[in-house]
């Protein structure tokens, strides 16, 4: 079943005194970015998050936060003053200042709000065994995460399948339409020529010929069967498992030239009725399809 590119997850753990707090939004996306926030201490795991989400997620913006914190409610972690770094800030500004005439004073805010000044100590906290309290709430949080993405496209699911069977019983009346409106246009132009020749004897050779020239160039049977078969495997995408959010907006792009055509072959009103109703009905799932993952 498909799923929604969007949801939310949160979990705790609490292990050897320290609690571990994980947040998972994922947004929609056209690709999967991933962006972490974590304490500095655990930085070095960053690539192993983004591993594991990657196991679990194949489409969205995905935003993670994670805080460790010991379970008085003080934060983990140690800093230090990255003072070369600082010196460096202080005689760039000082240049800025001259060059420009400025008035202003290089201040300790205008300095502590430059990024990089201040730096995680390393403790010597063993970093594979936070990797491991932190897994599991990790897992947890992502668990949580995939089932709301799971319920939405089920919504999802339910929607597109109701638009897409409105379609086929549209298609389904084009096709029983589609051979009376080869015998209208016959009719039509049988009471156009005579129009034009004042009641004068028709050939009905050569308006047989007209008639299998338009009805060969408004032939809509080809557009009719890819529609149908576009309908088919866009239905048994729809029940996969796997991430097919791309696959179907390139199907969706397939389904609107086939209609288009359809529409430009046909010159009948209730053919072009059904047309617009197709139309109408894939830009909405269009819209839908955004949403999947």
């Amino acid at each position: 079943m498909i799923k929604s590119m969007t949801g939310y997850g949160r979990a705790e753990s609490i292990c050897d005194g320290r609690r571990f707090s994980v947040e998972i939004k994922s947004l929609n996306h056209r690709y999967l970015e991933m962006s972490v926030r974590l304490p500095g201490i655990l930085s070095q795991i960053e690539v192993d998050i983004k591993k594991k989400l990657g196991e679990k997620l194949s489409r969205g913006k995905i935003e993670v936060t994670i805080r460790m914190d010991m379970e008085n409610g003080e934060r983990t972690g140690r800093y230090d003053l990255n003072l070369p770094l600082v010196k460096n800030y202080h005689a760039l500004l000082l240049k800025l200042k001259q060059e420009l005439n400025l008035a202003d004073d290089v201040t300790l805010e205008i300095i502590a709000g430059l990024g990089g000044i201040f730096v995680p100590l390393d403790t010597g906290e063993d970093i594979a065994a936070l990797w491991k309290q932190l897994e599991k709430a990790l897992d947890e949080a992502m668990a949580t995460l995939v089932e709301m993405k799971q319920r939405e496209g089920e919504m999802l699911y339910r929607d597109l399948v109701s638009r897409i069977d409105l379609m086929k019983s549209c298609l389904d009346s084009i096709a029983q339409r589609a051979p009376q409106a080869v015998a209208g246009y016959q009719k039509r132009l049988a009471e156009r020529v005579k129009e034009i020749t004042g009641g004068m004897e028709i050939d009905a050779a050569r308006l047989c010929q007209e008639v299998a020239i338009m009805a060969e160039k408004s032939d809509i049977t080809e557009e009719i069967v890819r529609f149908k078969s576009h309908i088919s495997q866009f239905n048994d995408m729809l029940g996969s498992d796997e991430a097919v959010g791309r696959k179907v907006d390139f199907l969706l792009q397939e389904m609107g030239r086939e209609v288009n055509t359809i529409g430009s072959k046909s010159n009948d009103a209730e053919i072009s009725k059904s047309v617009i109703e197709i139309k109408s009905e894939l830009a909405k799932v269009r819209e839908q399809v955004q949403n999947i993952e």
